[in-house]
């Protein structure tokens, strides 16, 4: 079977799946009929042009920021008035407490200092090795499922995969399938459920009102929790000094100033964040990019004859992802087009103006990776997948700080140097070995949860090559 027959002409320009950006009020009548709460089909056309967007109408009152010098000035926060969004940490803490992602102020400055030097101490030359032994593992898998012509989740093989890469980089050890199916699962659960995406309270509520969390949410974060519990656990105690990764530079952690460590709670939502941060995000995006090959032969051709030409046959190693601007470009490329993290909340604390627009205490300020990588004002023919937009020839068509998939300003995101290593490494390894087809392509659709996935799994088969 030719696995790259369900595929569009490759002459044509490639513009993978997006809802069609509408007028306010049609959007939102979309958006309610869908009955998904996809904040993406509730942006209407202006949010993809102008640098301030007023979403609507909300008690709260949204806006949506999308110029990047007003970008960075939300983000770098000087004067401190751009917290996380009561919303998102409403939603998180049941699974994350109060952790690096939405913890502020002085007390997110003492967890940074505490888990910085863990990541300074991982040289992604030795994770490497890790990263590898998982790809191992999940090859060996794809070659059962192309034997007996399996159709499996595209979804769930990236987030196992990424979730393995993650737990033996941080704790050490492999995940078990079952363990990462369960997270795989309580995590969809969660991101389906969770309030912060429902449309009610981003409407109607109030500014700052606690957010009530349905009990499939509470469960799901129960499950997650209890297995980080027992990730954590490998790594106190009598185990304690047993390990020379992350997750034991973070046990091993005191704050300079109190001279405290992490209590176990702590540890669980720090390393609960490393972990599913750390596989989620990176899953959401290979996801999509696995998708986006199994639709362009071109694509797989020219990965393909980039690794034959770098590695001369022989097996991927880390100094030849250095030699792979395609296959990093990929990468970078379809970030672009489905940033993991769809929006960046933050909330004014006080009344204030972002540009030329007034701003009031309690207003919800949104900053979107989705809109501000297809702004046609930004970037040339903004909805194309077009890798080679990031050759340096053309890096001068788009301005600094329009490409944020990591964020920007003090909280741009710790892992991005592991994160575009493990992608390069899954990429050139999966596609030299494996064509992916996609089952009903035209059926796929992306949705704005915590995360940016598709409304259902997508569902493929995979040949050996």
């Amino acid at each position: 079977m030719n696995a790259l027959v369900n595929t569009i002409p490759e002459s044509a320009p490639y513009v993978p799946p997006y809802p069609r950006p509408l007028a306010p009020l049609p959007a939102l009548i979309r958006t309610a009929w869908q009955g998904e709460g996809n904040l993406l089909s509730l942006l209407p056309a202006a949010a993809y042009q102008k640098p301030v967007t007023h979403l609507g109408w909300s008690r709260r009152s949204i806006l949506l920021v999308n110029d990047p010098t007003l970008m960075r000035e939300v983000m770098t926060d000087p004067s401190g008035i751009y917290p996380k969004n009561d919303l998102m940490v409403g939603a998180l803490t049941h699974l994350v407490g109060n952790s690096i992602f939405v913890s502020s102020g002085e007390v997110w400055k003492r967890q940074r200092r505490m888990i910085d030097p863990a990541f300074a101490h991982i040289r992604l030359s030795r994770a490497f090795e890790s990263m590898n032994a998982a790809v191992d593992d999940v090859i060996k898998r794809l070659q059962q499922s192309a034997h007996q012509a399996e159709t499996l989740s595209l979804d769930l093989l990236m987030s196992q995969l990424t979730a393995d890469i993650i737990c033996r980089t941080v704790f050490s050890t492999s995940l078990e399938t079952r363990i990462a199916q369960d997270v795989f699962d309580a995590f969809e659960i969660f991101e389906r459920s969770v309030a912060h995406v429902e449309l009610k309270a981003l409407i109607f509520d109030p500014a700052f009102r606690e957010i009530a969390q349905h009990s499939s949410v509470l469960q799901a974060c129960h499950q997650i929790r209890l297995h980080l519990g027992e990730l954590v656990d490998s790594h106190i105690g009598d185990q304690q000094g047993r390990f020379n990764d992350i997750a034991s530079f973070c046990v091993n952690a005191q704050d300079r100033i109190s001279g405290e460590p992490f209590s176990r709670e702590e540890l669980i939502d720090q390393l609960g964040v490393l972990f599913l941060a750390g596989h989620e995000t990176t899953a959401s995006a290979l996801t999509w990019l696995f998708f986006i090959v199994s639709r362009r032969p071109e694509v797989v051709r020219r990965i393909r004859d980039e690794v034959r030409r770098v590695t001369a046959g022989a097996p991927v190693e880390f100094e030849h992802l250095k030699k792979m601007p395609f296959v990093r470009n990929v990468f970078r490329e379809t970030m672009r087009l489905y940033p993991p993290i769809t929006f960046i909340p933050r909330v004014a604390m006080e009344s204030t103006r972002i540009g030329d627009v007034k701003v009031k205490r309690g207003a919800m300020i949104m900053i979107s990776p989705w809109t501000t990588h297809r702004n046609h004002a930004i970037w040339r023919d903004a909805t194309v997948f077009d890798p080679d937009r990031f050759l340096p020839e053309r890096e001068h068509e788009f301005p600094e700080g329009c490409y944020l998939p990591f964020g920007m300003g003090p909280r741009t995101c710790v892992g991005a140097g592991f994160a575009q290593t493990e992608a390069s490494l899954i990429i050139a390894r999966l596609v030299s070995t494996f064509d992916f087809e996609t089952v009903n392509p035209e059926q796929v659709r992306p949705v704005a949860r915590l995360t940016t996935r598709p409304v259902q799994q997508i569902r493929c088969r995979v040949s050996a090559v």
